[in-house]
């Protein structure tokens, strides 16, 4: 068929199928996984997301220092990040209280038997929780977290908060320069943005490959039978994610003229990627790109989204939520009206303040469940599933993440409907043309 070609969603579809098929294959053939997994598919796995890693931090850089030098007013500036937190905030704190009132209505962790649970090893979230909590963990230590005593060993790190409060200082001090004098440095950065999308171009080549083989290394390891006992807290959390995506998400669309439906059909690319990877590094470069070119302009766009990235996760907080009375039903232990008022205020810091560490989701709820007197313990039982979990979570949090940048151009008056309708009667075509 000539001029035949298959898009990059159906390529990642057509892999992720064949990654859990190889996958449960392999789970039944203990004597060749152990080789297979960690010769060639972890390490094809590895590359995709090390290759993605080594792309996200430029492209923040280079985007938010043209965006904000584009600005040029730090009041405006000052006004979108408050509306960017204030917004962050209200939409994470309700994704918490939907969660624990999901939880609560429909009990998934009551009359399950624990002895027929596996448990995981959480010791390397454990070790985690201990860096993270060596200090007072309060808003004050989230705040000095975001400014970096070295700028360079920040980047070296991949630590997006302190990258994001310099880049904008940096971005603020370039607009005050002189035409002369800024111009210059503001094409360099300009260039360097253009060229890391188009690298991200190139490396979405070997997303197939990359989400086949890091959901065949998923699938292989744990098998589709740690699934059964927790299908209750599976199911809970899968329709707790649709609700908030549809109807919470939904009505935020609504509010700013917007369909929520829309954006997904925009980001469905986006959204299988980073389903397969359970990473919202996957997708980041390209949410930007898209977001810009639907009409929000390239100052909020590259503020919002990366800041989104550490502060915005709603899937993951809905997800912690539900997790937190899961874990306290399985141990049999009721949770007072104030115990959950704690649980929710505790969750709305540490969500914030340990963003970006691995195994973000595990490290908040040993961060949080100790707090209403939950065993630490509990989270052994659902690390096992916590890949099926985190896949649909992440997904959710790019779908906030990418609403969150068109409320804050809306809120701001700057959202182009000029632009976002010529976007979606271009969309038309390709969508009439794959039915």
């Amino acid at each position: 068929m000539k001029g035949f070609k298959i898009s990059l969603a159906w390529q990642i579809l057509i892999a992720l199928a064949l990654g859990i098929v190889v996958g449960a294959i392999l789970h039944n053939q203990p004597e060749n996984r152990e080789w297979l997994v960690v010769n060639i598919l972890k390490p094809a796995g590895d590359i995709f997301i090390h290759l993605i890693k080594m792309i996200v931090v430029p492209i923040v850089i280079s985007t938010l220092i043209v965006g904000i030098a584009g600005v040029g007013d730090s009041k405006k500036l000052g006004r979108i990040g408050v509306k960017t937190i204030l917004y962050f905030e209200v939409i994470t704190t309700v994704a918490i209280v939907i969660g624990i009132t999901l939880a609560n209505v429909f009990q998934p962790g009551s009359g399950i038997d624990m002895s027929t649970l596996a448990t995981v090893d959480i010791s390397k979230y454990e070790a985690t929780t201990a860096e993270v909590e060596s200090g007072p963990h309060s808003l004050v230590t989230t705040i000095l977290g975001l400014i970096p005593q070295n700028i360079f060993a920040a980047i070296a790190k991949g630590e997006m908060l302190p990258i994001i409060f310099f880049s904008v200082l940096f971005g603020m001090g370039l607009s005050a320069l002189p035409k002369a004098q800024r111009d210059p440095l503001v094409n360099v950065f300009g260039s360097v943005s253009a060229t890391m999308f188009r690298v991200t171009n190139m490396i979405m080549r070997y997303a197939p490959v990359g989400v086949f083989a890091l959901i065949s290394v998923t699938v292989a390891t744990f098998g589709f039978a740690s699934l059964v006992p927790l299908a209750k807290l599976v199911i809970l959390v899968y329709a707790a994610i649709l609700f908030f995506a549809f109807v919470v998400l939904g009505i935020v669309a609504r509010i700013c003229q917007l369909r929520v439906t829309t954006l997904m059909r925009i980001l469905k690319d986006e959204l299988i990627l980073a389903y397969s990877t359970a990473s919202s590094e996957t997708v980041l470069p390209r949410i930007m790109e898209k977001m810009e070119a639907y009409g929000a302009p390239k100052a909020i766009t590259s503020f919002v989204v990366p800041t989104g990235y550490s502060f915005n996760l709603d899937g993951s907080t809905l997800y912690q939520s539900i997790a937190a009375i899961f874990i306290a039903q399985l141990y049999g232990i009721e949770l007072s009206l104030g115990q959950e008022i704690i649980l929710v205020l505790t969750l709305m810091v540490t969500s914030k303040g340990i963003a970006g560490v691995p195994g973000v989701s595990f490290v908040v709820l040993l961060a949080t469940l100790g707090s209403v007197g939950i065993p630490l313990e509990g989270l052994a039982f659902i690390a096992g599933v916590d890949r099926i979990l985190d896949m649909a979570r992440t997904a959710l949090n790019v779908v906030g993440n990418a609403l969150a940048v068109l409320v804050i151009a809306h809120w701001e008056k700057q959202f182009d409907r000029d632009q976002q309708q010529a976007y979606e009667r271009q969309m038309k075509p390709l969508s009439d043309s794959a039915s």
